[in-house]
């Protein structure tokens, strides 16, 4: 296929196929006209606390002053980031990034092992936490080369009186903060307060440089650091920009923020494209606190939402979300996992905003598509953003003619480096002719939209034949006693697999004999689950993706015994 003339006429008028990329060199040039253009605006609120673009650009100053001044650390060197949706993330991020050392994002529920596998991959010399994760940083420290440590509470960013009250309240009546002993730590309000005194040296960052070492799931095998430049960052603010046409207004958008910063989905809309727009950044640290969540929601006439599908599906759930005033609420963006088309049109019916689904991974930084604002298509994940390239793969690597699934490849300024100090795992991530292999299967349509199939990984094989999780999940979804579920394929004598579906009821009634007969009505007989399990919970990553992997090892695990 010639992608480019194949594309040349499928996006909406205005929404360009190429876009610019030299607009700017580096993600700290992207901040610091940000913090010029929008100085008084509000970017980013947690926790009672609203830091603006100017708080950003001075604290974010001090810290960096603070590094180059009272440390050995150099540009290059590697500092671990581990802390939940707080303001002291864009803080400490962009002031490492000012200093020019290297951002290694870290999951703040990470186990010890987890923690220390991270730590040495990156070869980290520095590690900023959160008080109430550091019992494990005091831990796993004498196993890493990480020789500078600062330590932050909640309530850091609060002025002096309320931050020690409320960071007293947090430890020792609310019993968050688990004792830790880390007496070489400083603390963070200890270090602004330093480096306000210190001289700052601009440190100019080319969009070659590495800005984010960003480490995958590890799902098949050991986690892996994905090499984020700044090139990358930088150009996928600006390629996605576009598909959201002229609904963002510089300065005057207010987005709901409850994944994680941490996560490149959450760190590109949030720390990239709204903070380029001037948009005020609400920060949600706890979404799965559902009643606290709406709580924080009341107090914002919000414009935009940035979610996945298990968070939508909770939210809509919940009476008093229902009742919110949505009328200012214009963008809905989901990624991160598949968005049901029930969920999609619950949402609209309870908003009055069509959701927009995107798709992305750690290693293209992580936009490929986008649905445009104007153009959405339910079921597909859009149009491939501004200055990319896809092809679909047969397994012997040929080309897929259009509607054929395949696996997405995918090509262009967005996608990584490769992955940190791997050159093997690299090299077999890539086609000969320089595409990233994703893993999932998809198809090209004749208008150019792109569905999603599956991952490759996840399909199930029931007498041959191929079964793709979502399908089933879709179709479980779809029954109106059904909150979320999960397929998977597990082991069976007759067929080699069989597909078994965990779910979550609303209804104690709902029967594993209503489920069947209302799946035979909607799949071919082998796609039928021939097993449901009823749960109470599924088990979830931390940005809510369902673990289908943890789900069919615990069976595989109940059924060999």
């Amino acid at each position: 296929m010639n992608f480019e003339q194949f594309y040349q006429d499928k996006y909406p008028p205005g929404v360009p196929a190429e876009v610019d990329l030299n607009k700017y060199q580096s993600m700290v040039e992207v901040f610091e006209q940000a913090t010029r253009k929008f100085a008084d605006r509000p970017a980013f609120t947690a926790v009672g606390v609203t830091l603006t673009y100017r708080d950003l650009d001075v604290l974010s100053r001090q810290f960096a002053a603070w590094l180059q001044n009272k440390t050995d650390l150099k540009p290059g060197d590697r500092i671990a980031v581990q802390m939940p949706n707080v303001t002291q993330y864009p803080v400490v991020v962009f002031g490492a990034m000012r200093a020019g050392l290297i951002v290694v994002n870290t999951n703040p529920l990470y186990t010890t092992r987890e923690m220390e596998h991270q730590f040495n991959d990156s070869g980290a010399k520095a590690l900023v936490v959160l008080a109430n994760m550091a019992d494990n940083a005091e831990k796993v420290l004498p196993h890493t080369g990480i020789e500078h440590v600062i330590v932050t509470e909640i309530a850091d960013m609060h002025s002096p009186i309320k931050r020690t009250l409320m960071n007293a309240v947090i430890k020792y009546v609310k019993k968050m903060v688990p004792k830790f002993n880390l007496p070489q730590a400083h603390r963070l309000p200890a270090v602004l307060a330093a480096g306000a005194k210190e001289k700052f040296t601009p440190v100019p960052a080319k969009q070659d440089d590495i800005a984010v070492l960003q480490y995958t799931g590890g799902t098949t095998g050991v986690a892996k650091g994905a090499m984020l430049t700044h090139g990358n960052l930088v150009a996928n603010l600006l390629q996605t920009r576009p598909m959201m046409e002229d609904i963002i207004e510089e300065g005057k958008e207010v987005i709901i923020a409850p994944l994680p910063l941490y996560h490149i989905y959450s760190f590109t809309l949030n720390c990239g494209i709204m903070l380029e727009a001037g948009a005020h950044n609400v920060l949600i640290p706890n979404p799965r606190d559902i009643p606290g969540f709406v709580k924080e929601l009341k107090n914002h006439k919000f414009t935009g939402f940035l979610g996945l599908n298990t968070l939508f599906v909770a939210l809509c759930n919940n009476e008093e979300f229902r009742n919110l005033d949505f009328s200012a609420l214009k963008l809905t963006s989901s990624g991160g996992m598949a968005l049901t088309s029930d969920t999609a049109k619950m949402w609209e019916r309870v908003t009055g905003c069509q959701i927009s689904e995107g798709y992305g991974m750690t290693e293209t930084s992580p936009v490929v598509t986008f649905n445009p604002h104007s153009a959405i298509q339910l079921g597909t994940i859009g149009l491939p953003i501004c200055n990319t390239k896809l092809m679909i793969l047969d397994d012997d690597n040929k080309e897929q003619p259009l509607g054929e699934p395949g696996e997405l490849c995918v090509k262009g300024p967005q996608v990584m480096r490769g992955y940190w100090q791997r050159p093997e795992e690299t090299q077999k991530s890539f086609t000969d002719g320089g595409y990233l292999r994703t893993g999932d299967i998809a198809l090209i349509q004749e208008d150019g939209y792109i569905r999603i199939v599956d991952r490759k990984k996840d399909m199930i094989i029931v007498s041959g034949f191929n079964v793709f999780p979502n399908e089933i999940e879709e179709v479980v979804t779809s029954h109106p006693k059904v909150i979320e579920c999960a397929a998977v394929g597990v082991p069976d004598e007759k067929s080699g697999e069989a597909v078994k579906v965990f779910l979550v009821a609303s209804s104690s009634d709902l029967t594993e004999g209503e489920l069947k007969e209302f799946c035979r009505e909607r799949l071919t007989a082998y796609k039928v689950p021939k097993k449901f399990e009823f749960r109470d919970e599924l088990p979830k990553t931390n940005v809510g993706k369902i673990l289908r992997r943890e789900l069919r090892d615990e069976d595989v695990k109940k059924n060999s015994k």
